[in-house]
């Protein structure tokens, strides 16, 4: 499996993907998921890519030599929009050639892309395209697209990504998502690529392949799950009881809080310790008495 985030940012675009593919815990490999199209001055396009590798592996290939009946391709291509739009045919070049045979060897044609970049004179665009070949565009409320494990990332970047986050803030960000990945799932893994890309740059000039022995991801892993004891430690225990009735002012004291007890067969012969007698006669007695968590 793997992980790709990018986002759109009013600075620009951001990308990271990590390289792990495996089938299995004993067949684990190492391809890279992000390919760029540059002509510098006049374009910068990202491809990254999740899902079955030779799929995406296709796609990629057909996407970079395709040349259509009137001389487009991708490296021709007016427009951001036409050039997703190539992206899409490709993706349906390859599942019309392929699904069928995968389909018989009991293999899903399984494939997810994020593809964006700019043009010139157009502003930066951000989209992701599913297996059917269709896709979505990003947008201010959606700034951010995610593929592969991606469940594990998102809450950080929900709390933080904006379209008026600054690319460093973005990158960071990323970073983080993909350290808790890196964290929680095995099938993600290092080297990482990522690459910031700032508007009407039109080449290449922030990217960098983070593996190891990278000190700045080794800092974020440390820091951030350092800070995140250190907030956990901070929050107050819970309290329970009269004293957390007392200690909200909002609270209702005579709300009942109390479970759904299973009812006691009476065929059964259970004869309970004196204490526990005298609590569940206490509790029929005066249920408010029960303990409450504020």
């Amino acid at each position: 499996m793997t992980y790709c985030v990018a986002m759109r940012l009013d600075e620009g675009l951001v990308f990271l993907s990590d390289s792990r593919t495996n089938a299995g815990v004993d067949q684990i490999g190492t391809f890279r998921k992000m390919v760029v199209f540059e002509r510098p001055g006049e374009r910068v396009m990202v491809l990254l890519s999740a899902g079955n590798l030779a799929v995406s592996q296709a796609i990629r290939e057909s996407l970079a030599e395709r040349v259509g009946v009137d001389g487009t391709s991708i490296w021709t291509a007016p427009t951001i929009y036409d050039a997703v739009r190539m992206v899409g045919d490709a993706v349906r070049e390859v599942r019309e050639r392929d699904a069928e045979a995968m389909a018989n060897s009991g293999i899903e044609f399984n494939v997810s892309l994020i593809f964006g970049g700019q043009i010139r004179g157009e502003a930066c665009r951000l989209f992701m395209i599913y297996a059917a070949g269709n896709f979505i565009e990003a947008s201010a409320e959606s700034p951010y697209f995610q593929i592969g494990e991606s469940k594990y990332g998102k809450p950080v970047l929900d709390r933080m990504i904006r379209p008026e986050s600054t690319l460093d803030d973005g990158a960071k960000c990323a970073l983080v998502s993909m350290d808790s990945t890196l964290r929680s799932n095995i099938s993600v893994g290092l080297p990482l690529d990522l690459m910031c890309y700032e508007v009407n740059a039109l080449r290449v000039t922030r990217f960098a392949v983070i593996d190891t022995r990278n000190r700045y991801f080794q800092m974020i892993h440390d820091t951030w799950g350092a800070r995140l004891k250190q907030v956990f430690s901070d929050l107050p225990d819970p309290t329970w009881g009269k004293a957390a009735a007392q200690a909200s002012p909002t609270s209702n004291s005579a709300q009942t809080h109390e479970p759904v007890r299973a009812r006691i067969p009476k065929v059964l012969a259970i004869n309970d310790p004196p204490e526990a007698a005298g609590l569940i006669q206490s509790l029929a007695e005066n249920p408010t008495g029960s303990s409450q968590l504020y």
